[in-house]
């Protein structure tokens, strides 16, 4: 995903830390609309809390059928499990690595991977969105 409005990029350690409002990177990366869409027809509300991410795990996964679907469906799972993150754990915030994959940087040093984890989600529904989130709000 490269974003060459964020602004010029400084690497450090295989990612780029882009230079730009970091609220305005979490603002975009947390639109995810596909995946609010979604939910929103499952009568599932999208506030960006651990909760909700509870409540995506138990809709059907009627995406699973559309192979035009899923692929976008995934990558919003994964953007909205770190849009969660970032949001509710202090000091956590995202980064853009220099391949322009988003990944959410913790304060203990570790990256979190959140897309390709909301890619398996999406695909096989394990491991669930909220045991990821508390594996990665406890690092």
């Amino acid at each position: 995903m490269h974003l060459p409005f964020l602004g010029p990029r400084h690497k450090k350690n295989g990612e780029a830390a882009v230079s730009a409002d970091p609220e305005a990177v979490a603002e975009l990366l947390s639109e995810c609309e596909l995946l609010r869409s979604q939910a929103a027809q499952a009568g599932v509300r999208l506030d960006d809390t651990p909760a909700s991410l509870e409540a995506l795990d138990q809709m059907v996964p009627r995406w699973r059928d559309d192979p035009e679907i899923l692929p976008w469906l995934a990558h919003d799972a994964g953007l909205y499990l770190g849009t969660v993150v970032v949001r509710t754990v202090p000091g956590a915030e995202w980064r853009i690595r220099t391949d322009g994959e988003p990944v959410v940087q913790l304060p203990s040093g570790r990256a979190a991977e959140v897309v390709p984890a909301g890619q398996e989600w999406a695909a096989t529904g394990v491991p669930e969105l909220s045991q990821l989130y508390a594996e990665i709000a406890e690092s």
